[in-house]
């Protein structure tokens, strides 16, 4: 008889015992999982720093058991780069949305990803500003209803969504660019791959990495978890599909 005492699953050392201030049906626990997931199986967690910026992602210090600084509205780049030029030691990640690093956090991350920075950057992309009352962000998609653009994001007037992780791939600098999304069991399992792949290049001192994952907002869209899903999936990944845009070893990957 098979012997179904041993645990299989269990909360990860590197993520806390605590109760979620997340909106129902919101993705960001699920990432706050595969990151600490991610620390604990490279064994770096005790020597790991992240940067939490403004907005939803700030309070990722609440969940992830490690140390942790907060910056300043777009800066975590910026703040990762110092720590890490002063202790190259340390694994440091910033943990950012897309509010965040799409608008006023564009020339530091350009700036972070071009220039090398041996960091990794976990990019939330939701479409939308969560934390601040869901105004429309850089990410918000064509037509799109958001508090500041009632009547859907006309393209015209605002431009049309920027696409981060095609941006930063086409610069010359070797990094590691991929895009994931977390709405469903299977799109999970390989964020989760995507994710420590990254930490692990930081581990070895190879090149900068950003994972954009595409996470549901359910509050701000204005729907349920479940309609949710269905709406990150018909509409922002024909627009933001996903797969890996740079590696260390190719410039460009189509």
């Amino acid at each position: 008889m098979a012997n179904h005492s041993n645990t299989i699953f269990s909360r990860p050392e590197a993520l806390y015992d605590t109760v979620t201030h997340y909106c129902p049906g919101c993705t960001h626990g699920v990432i706050h999982r595969l990151v600490a997931e991610s620390l604990d199986e490279l064994g770096v967690r005790e020597r790991t720093v992240g940067v939490a910026p403004v907005g939803c992602s700030v309070l990722a210090y609440n969940y992830i058991n490690c140390d942790f600084m907060e910056a300043a509205h777009g800066r975590a780049p910026a703040l990762a780069t110092g720590f890490k030029r002063m202790r190259p030691d340390m694994i440091v990640f910033t943990y950012q949305g897309d509010g965040d690093l799409a608008s006023i956090g564009m020339g530091e991350i350009v700036h972070a990803a071009n220039r090398g920075e041996k960091i990794t950057v976990i990019f939330v992309n939701n479409a939308i500003y969560g934390m601040t009352g869901g105004q429309m962000a850089p990410t918000t998609l064509a037509n799109q209803i958001t508090t500041t653009s009632p009547n859907g994001r006309n393209v015209t007037d605002t431009g049309y969504p920027i696409r981060i992780a095609e941006l930063l791939a086409t610069l010359q600098t070797p990094g590691y660019i991929e895009r994931v999304a977390v709405h469903t069991p299977q799109h999970i399992i390989h964020a989760k791959k995507v994710i420590r792949r990254a930490f692990k290049y930081q581990v070895e001192n190879r090149c900068f990495s950003l994972i954009e994952v595409l996470s549901t907002c359910p509050t701000n869209w204005g729907y349920t978890p479940g309609e949710a899903i269905k709406w990150l999936e018909d509409n922002m990944r024909p627009y933001f599909p996903l797969g890996c845009f740079k590696t260390p070893d190719v410039k460009e990957v189509r």
